[in-house]
């Protein structure tokens, strides 16, 4: 199997705008939750969310451009522009065909679908823009990515609800494994913070309602935690066979050696219990990666801030890394960016690369009350200086969908 190395990583989310930025945020442990300012709550339980702050896509997207795009392809095209530009691609006719785009897509334009409706109903279809159907669907996201840079491989997206980017950065993976690529963008968009969207997950009782405190209300694995905040942003990793990166000489920033993926078949929204399936998972990438459970020192948990998500995961690794479970860090950078849905994977991954190079576990902030059965090390409240030669980041979805990547320092 040929080797896949990382070369440049983007990345636009509640915490900063590009990677710089994003990552001071979190080894401060600085929250990115506020109070929704993008339309009126009204009588929601909910009114708190992780909306993406100060974003100026005009610097790098052409006016005409933007009014063909909804806020998610916007995100995922300012997050390619900066992981493409740092990993130095230049696309020619010769290699355009062996340069790809995949991208992890939850929901798409679904706050344009509700403004869509509305106008239609109260003026009439007639007054429905013509770029309304290419603004929504997902696989617009990595489509404008391929147009704008001339990728012409592979070119579509996944929709695997909470675990899409990270299933588009395995399957990316496995595609230049493969050999049928050289070079894949790939990671997450999302954007759906919207009226329909927060009355759904609120009306699943999924959401946080700590509404009088925002930034305490994602808090992974402790006891008080009253459910998951909705954000949204783009996290974007270039993907690179290891001799394609070598003969042009570019800046590897980590190798990806191991992809796992597996069903609970179980539950629309409930995962496995006992932490099956989430245990499966983890150990298909580990034997993907040819490493064992010994070897990881850092997770980037899914840690969702809900019940049933963090025992199962913490029950997971449990099972899987028996005492080992206790000298590995853990930590959840949701409790930072809130929960990004189909995007989610796609910063994880970034953050994951980004604590291979430094050295560093980010932290898992409002980390105050331990609850039963949560006993390992989910770095509370302050980063804390660590080797990393492996990480390993998770990601789960509704419908039991299950995704694992393991990320680990670059060795020629």
């Amino acid at each position: 199997m040929r080797r896949v190395v990382v070369t440049g990583i983007g990345t636009v989310n509640p915490i900063g705008n590009n990677v710089v930025d994003s990552w001071n945020s979190a080894l401060k442990g600085i929250s990115g939750i506020e109070l929704i300012t993008r339309f009126d709550t009204g009588s929601s339980a909910c009114k708190i969310a992780g909306e993406v702050k100060n974003f100026d896509p005009g610097t790098i997207i052409e006016y005409k451009e933007l009014k063909k795009m909804q806020l998610f392809i916007k995100y995922g095209l300012v997050a390619a522009v900066e992981a493409v530009d740092q990993s130095g691609i230049v696309v020619t006719e010769e290699n355009c065909q062996r340069m790809g785009v995949c991208l992890g897509v939850g929901i798409g334009g679904i706050d344009h679908i509700e403004e869509a409706a509305l106008l239609c109903k109260e003026r009439g279809p007639k007054r429905l823009s013509p770029f309304y159907i290419p603004s929504i669907v997902c696989n617009l996201a990595p489509g404008h990515i391929s147009i704008r840079y001339g990728f012409k491989g592979s070119n579509f997206s996944i929709a695997s609800a909470c675990a899409s980017g990270t299933h588009a950065i395995g399957e990316s993976f496995k595609m230049i494994q493969r050999g049928q690529a050289d070079v894949m963008v790939t990671g997450g968009t999302e954007s759906t913070i919207s009226t329909t969207s927060l009355a759904g997950f609120t009306n699943m009782k999924a959401l946080s309602t700590r509404n009088y405190d925002p930034k305490a209300a994602s808090r992974p694995f402790d006891k008080d935690r009253d459910g998951f905040v909705m954000s949204e942003g783009a996290g974007i990793i270039v993907l690179e066979e290891l001799e394609h990166a070598k003969a042009r000489k570019s800046n590897i920033l980590a190798e990806l050696c191991g992809y796992g993926t597996c069903s609970d078949a179980f539950h629309i929204t409930k995962p496995a219990p006992e932490g099956e399936t989430f245990e499966t998972c983890m150990r298909l990438a580990l034997e993907d990666a040819g490493v064992n459970a010994s070897d990881i020192d850092y997770i980037n948990a899914h840690g969702t801030s809900t019940h049933f998500n963090d025992l199962n995961e913490t029950l997971a690794i449990k099972r899987l890394f028996k005492e080992e479970a206790y000298k590995i860090a853990i930590s959840s950078t949701k409790s930072m960016t809130g929960h990004l849905l189909g995007a989610a994977g796609g910063v994880e991954g970034v953050f994951a690369i980004q604590s291979i190079l430094d050295s560093i576990i980010p932290p898992t902030i409002n980390y105050e009350t331990p609850d039963e059965g949560l006993d390992l090390d989910y770095t509370p409240n302050e980063a804390r200086p660590r080797q990393i030669k492996y990480a390993l980041s998770n990601s789960f979805g509704f419908g039991g969908t299950n995704s694992t990547i393991i990320l680990s320092r670059y060795v020629d």
